[in-house]
C-alpha cells in the first residue's frame, strides 16, 4: 500500500506561482512513476504531468514551459512547480503513482492516489 500525501496549494493570484509536493510512503519510490492531474468544478479530471522512473518527464501542452515536475527519491517526494499561472489553472490537483514506473498520460494506469490539494488563481 503507498500513501500519497499533496501540499503546497493555495490561492495566488494570476502570473503567480506555486510548488506543489507530494510525499510518498513506501521503500519502492525511485521504482514507480508519477503523475500530476487536476480537476476543475463541473469537468473531468485530466493529466497535467509525469515523470518516470528514469526520471522521463512529459507535460500537457496546457502547461508546457509553464509547469515543470520533478521527484526527489531519498524524500520519496515529487514536485510540481507552477509559474505564470492562470485563472484556467485553477483545480484541484492530484498526484498519483504508477507501480511499474511507465509514464503515462492514461489516469487508468495509476495504481494510488492522493486526496488532491486546492489551488486558486485570482484574475
Amino acid at each position: 500500500q503507498v500513501q500519497l500525501v499533496e501540499s503546497g496549494g493555495g490561492l495566488v493570484q494570476a502570473g503567480g506561482s506555486l510548488r506543489l509536493s507530494c510525499a510518498a510512503s513506501g521503500r519502492s519510490f525511485s521504482n514507480y512513476a508519477m503523475g500530476w492531474f487536476r480537476q476543475a468544478p463541473g469537468k473531468e479530471r485530466e493529466f497535467v504531468a509525469t515523470i518516470g522512473s528514469g526520471g522521463f518527464t512529459y507535460s500537457a501542452d496546457s502547461v508546457k514551459g509553464r509547469f515543470t515536475i520533478s521527484r526527489d527519491n531519498p524524500k520519496t517526494t515529487v514536485y510540481l512547480q507552477m509559474n505564470s499561472l492562470k485563472p484556467e489553472d485553477t483545480a484541484v490537483y492530484y498526484c498519483a503513482a504508477e507501480t511499474s514506473g511507465v509514464p503515462t498520460t492514461d489516469i487508468e494506469k495509476y495504481d494510488y492516489w492522493g486526496q488532491g490539494t486546492q489551488v486558486t488563481v485570482s484574475s
